[in-house]
Order: structure tokens, then C-alpha cells, then sequence
């Protein structure tokens, strides 16, 4: 009897220590993300970093039925609502990834409606207000509200709109008139809009006008149909100069005044028949050259190359640092410099598989303005940019390339499809922005990171929103001899002000996918800012 009581006693106190262990052993950590986002009438951004999906929907795509028809995991990972299918998209949806730990992604929408209420003899563009669904249209003191023509109305999304009443039943407008829209995502309700034209008695009037350091914007209103444009002079001078031709829209014109000398004051003015706006005074920019544009300046340092003097405030980083740790130089000053040059020597970018002991990765020649912070295993991080106010229009310099053909390749960016022995890419590009550390993951002074090791979720986005301007040129063949080229800066507005500037170059424009040619070299000199 003692014996079966002492293998209870022992089985029970088994039990109760089996309940206390915990296992000990973790999990694995791996990231659940959203690789790829399909469907119709939209473009899909994957932001692994915000584990974010944003659509861009086109105009007429009903935002309360979004047609998904394919999405990309993680391998193994399980998610907690439908991925594929109809979806009311006016609210944000949240879906959570799991495997061994839950990742929760927010998929969202966002439309843009162009929207516009013109009627004849204008004067500027009609306000928009969209939270109030009001639009008001502004025309001459003389003008009688009670025979207005309406030229054009669009409130809602373009092709799948009806209003009523037609534009031909809205000609008084001597009090409000109310509109009434139906399109798909109503879902069988109107959207009422409140419709005004109301007299002003200004005659002409400049709404917008932005001075760069030889160039300056100019915008301008007035009542459509009269004789419009702009004059300007130096402060201090007695004679008005015409502006070029103004480029004209109903009740606005615009105009582009070339030749200015930089860090001076202006004049301006808009006209309108013989009326004159107040004067509106700016002052041109400064011109900012590009630091050690004609690549002259370079250090070595623990047998690393520097694209700077030693005692220069660097600008220009390449990845020699990373490079150097199997004993190879992506990136070198060299005694080749362009005929007619001022200085004697060039950067020469040289892709080429680095390894030691057996071990290694393709490494692509580059040159960027920013800095190389730290490798990460056999990966890099770098920060690009640099502080920089000034607005120039084009990067121009000389260049010659040996495009070789693809030898290395370990992945690609999405939607490429690179083979071995297809040429490899070249590429230089320039980029302005308003970029910040906090969003993009860099420095104050290089707020742009890009790491290698999370390429898709860091690579450089042009279409960023802090993108102001931008300009590239891929180098697709061979250029034997030395060669002039101008990449011209795209403006996405003429009134931003950019933070910092970018300049990236590359012998193998995949690089950072650790994928090219072992036989690309690109070379470079003397690069200049164009700011006409």
C-alpha cells in the first residue's frame, strides 16, 4: 500500500513540474511582408519599412469596390483576412501576417479627382473646396450674372459622372445653384455641390511668382479674353522689359523670364489691357557650384580611396570602405582626365566581383554625394545626399564607358528580368528634394539611407513625394571616347525649395542587387551645376 502511495506522491509532483516548464527554445525571427499587390485600376506602393501598401487609384475606379486579383507573401506566411477580392477601400484595411511572430500591414487608397468650374469671361481659376462642395468662379464687375455660359464643370471622377442640371440649364447665377453628381461609389446616392460666380474688381493680379538665380515664375490672373502678360526690371531702374509671351488658360497665363543675374532684386508686374497689378519684388538666387565637380581632390587613408583631400568637409563617398575589407578600390582618382580640361585627373568606377578566402560579392563602381556609414556583414549601408538651397536645371559633365556584359547576378529589382550576358546598365542620375532623416532613415546631413541588405524596402524611389526634381541617364553601350552629356532637371513645382541634393553614379547600375558585369568602368570628369 506504502508503495502505491509513494508512485502517486511521484507521479503527481511529475505532473506539476512538467506544468512549470516553459520552453526555453525561441523562434526564428522573420519578417511577414507583402512582396507584390495587383489588381484593377490602380498602382500598388509596397513600404516594407511602414509595412504599408498604398493604392493610387485612377479616377474612375469605384473606391468602395477595389478589384484585387493578386498579392505576393512572405513564404509560410498566414494572413488574417482575404488578400484577394472586392474591397470597400474609403477606410484603411489591416491585415496581420504571421508565422512565427504577427505583422500587422495597413492597405489603403488614395484618389485624386481633377476638379474644375469655368465659365466665360473669368477672371483666374475658380476655389475648389471639397470638404464643403463648394466651388466659386470670379468674373468682371460688369459682367451679368444672370446670362453666364459655363464652359466647363468636373466634380467627380472623369467618364462615370452624371450632373444635373445640364451646363446648358445653369446660366443664372445671380444666387447659388446646386448640382447634383452621381458616380459608382455613391452607390446609388447624389453628392450635392454648391455652385457660385461672383463679381471682383480686380483687374490683374500676379497669384504666383518664384525667383531662381537666372530664371523666374511667374503666374498670373485676369479677366479671360483682354491682353495679358507680365513686365519686370531691375530695383532701381526706370525702364519696364516685356516678359516673354505668356502661355494662357482662360482667366490665368503664365510666363518664364530667362537671362536674370543671380543675388539681385526685381520688379515685377502682370497686365491686363491697361490695368497693372501691385508690383511684386524677389530676389535670384545665389549660383552654388558642385563641390570638387572636376574629381581633382582624393586621399587614401588605411589603404582606403577618398573622393576628398584630407582636410576637405567630405561631400562625395563611394564604396571603397566596404571594398577594402577583401583589398579592392571600386573607386579611384586616375590620371585620364577629358580633353580640355582644366585638371588632370578623372574618377574611374570599376566594378568587379571582391572576395577573399572563397567568399564575396559582386560590388558595382560608384560615385554619390552622401557618405558610406557601415558595413553589415557583406552588405553596405550608405546615406545619400547633401545639405543644398539652390535650384539649378541640369547636371552637365564628360564621361566614356566600358559596358560589359552581365556576369554576376544575385537578384533583381522587381519587374526586371536580367540574364547573363545581356549588356550591363550604366547609370547616373540627380535628384533635389526636401527629404528628412526621420522618414528616409539617414543622417541630418544625408537623410537618404539605402541598404543593401533591405534593398526593395530602401532602394532610392524617384516618384518619392520628397522629390522635387529629378533627372537620369542610363548608359545602355559602350562609349569609347570621352563624351559630353546634360541630364536636365525635371520640376515637379517652381515654388519648392529643396533641402539637399543627390548625385549617383554607377558602372553597373544593379549594383546594390550585387548584379552586373565584372568588365564595366565608367569614367567621369568634370561635372557642373546649369542653372539657365
Amino acid at each position: 500500500m506504502n508503495r502505491w502511495k509513494y508512485i502517486l506522491f511521484m507521479m503527481v509532483n511529475l505532473m506539476c513540474l512538467s506544468g512549470c516548464i516553459k520552453n526555453t527554445i525561441p523562434y526564428p525571427v522573420e519578417k511577414m511582408d507583402i512582396l507584390a499587390f495587383e489588381g484593377e485600376g490602380f498602382k500598388a506602393a509596397i513600404d516594407p519599412a511602414r509595412r504599408e501598401v498604398v493604392l493610387t487609384l485612377e479616377e474612375q475606379t469605384n473606391i468602395a469596390a477595389v478589384k484585387v486579383t493578386k498579392v505576393e507573401v512572405t513564404e509560410g506566411a498566414t494572413a488574417s483576412a482575404a488578400l484577394v477580392g472586392v474591397f470597400d477601400m474609403r477606410s484603411p484595411r489591416e491585415v496581420t501576417l504571421s508565422r512565427y511572430q504577427d505583422y500587422v500591414w495597413t492597405i489603403r487608397a488614395q484618389q485624386s479627382i481633377e476638379r474644375y468650374f469655368t465659365v466665360m469671361g473669368q477672371v483666374g481659376e475658380a476655389v475648389i473646396d471639397e470638404e464643403s462642395r463648394t466651388a466659386t468662379a470670379y468674373v468682371g464687375e460688369k459682367t451679368d450674372l444672370e446670362n453666364i455660359t459655363v464652359v466647363g464643370l468636373k466634380l467627380g471622377p472623369k467618364d462615370v459622372t452624371t450632373i444635373t442640371p445640364s451646363l446648358e440649364e445653369l446660366t443664372d447665377f445671380r444666387s447659388v445653384r446646386y448640382v447634383y453628381l452621381q458616380y459608382p461609389a455613391l452607390e446609388g446616392q447624389t453628392e450635392r455641390w454648391q455652385l457660385y460666380v461672383l463679381p471682383t474688381d480686380v483687374k490683374a493680379q500676379i497669384t504666383q511668382a518664384d525667383a531662381w538665380a537666372t530664371i523666374a515664375w511667374l503666374y498670373g490672373a485676369a479677366e479671360e479674353g483682354n491682353k495679358v502678360g507680365f513686365k519686370y526690371r531691375q530695383s532701381g531702374s526706370e525702364q519696364w522689359l516685356d516678359a516673354p509671351e505668356a502661355t494662357i488658360d482662360g482667366g490665368t497665363f503664365r510666363a518664364k523670364i530667362e537671362g536674370l543675374t543671380p543675388q539681385t532684386t526685381y520688379e515685377f508686374v502682370a497686365y491686363s489691357n491697361d490695368d497693372l497689378s501691385p508690383v511684386v519684388s524677389l530676389t535670384t538666387e545665389e549660383i552654388v557650384p558642385l563641390v570638387n565637380g572636376g574629381f581633382e581632390r582624393w586621399s587614401t587613408k588605411s589603404n582606403v580611396v577618398y573622393p576628398y583631400a584630407d582636410n576637405d568637409e567630405p561631400f562625395w563617398g563611394t564604396g571603397n570602405v566596404g571594398a577594402s575589407l577583401v583589398g579592392a578600390t571600386l573607386t579611384e582618382g586616375v590620371e585620364e582626365a577629358r580633353p580640355g580640361s582644366n585638371g588632370t585627373t578623372s574618377a574611374r568606377l570599376s566594378s568587379t566581383f571582391a572576395s577573399a578566402m572563397g567568399v564575396g560579392k559582386f560590388a558595382a563602381g560608384n560615385l554619390f554625394v552622401g557618405s558610406y556609414v557601415k558595413n553589415d556583414g557583406t552588405h553596405g549601408i550608405v546615406n545619400f545626399g547633401r545639405k543644398f538651397t539652390a535650384r539649378p536645371t541640369a547636371l552637365k559633365g564628360w564621361l566614356k564607358y566600358n559596358c560589359g556584359a552581365v556576369d554576376r547576378i544575385t537578384s533583381q529589382p522587381p519587374g526586371e528580368t536580367i540574364e547573363a550576358g545581356d549588356n550591363d546598365c550604366g547609370m547616373i542620375f540627380i535628384a533635389l528634394g526636401d527629404w528628412d532623416a526621420a522618414t528616409y532613415g539617414g543622417s541630418e546631413d544625408s537623410p537618404v539611407e539605402i541598404a543593401t541588405r533591405r534593398i526593395d524596402e530602401t532602394a532610392f524611389n524617384p516618384e518619392s513625394d520628397a522629390v522635387i526634381a529629378y533627372g537620369e541617364m542610363p548608359l545602355a553601350q559602350s562609349i569609347g571616347q570621352w563624351q559630353e552629356f546634360e541630364i536636365k532637371l525635371d520640376y515637379r513645382a517652381t515654388n519648392r525649395i529643396p533641402t539637399h541634393i543627390i548625385i549617383v553614379c554607377s558602372a553597373s547600375r544593379y549594383g546594390d542587387y550585387f548584379t552586373g558585369s565584372t568588365q564595366s568602368v565608367l569614367w567621369l570628369d568634370d561635372f557642373e551645376l546649369i542653372y539657365e
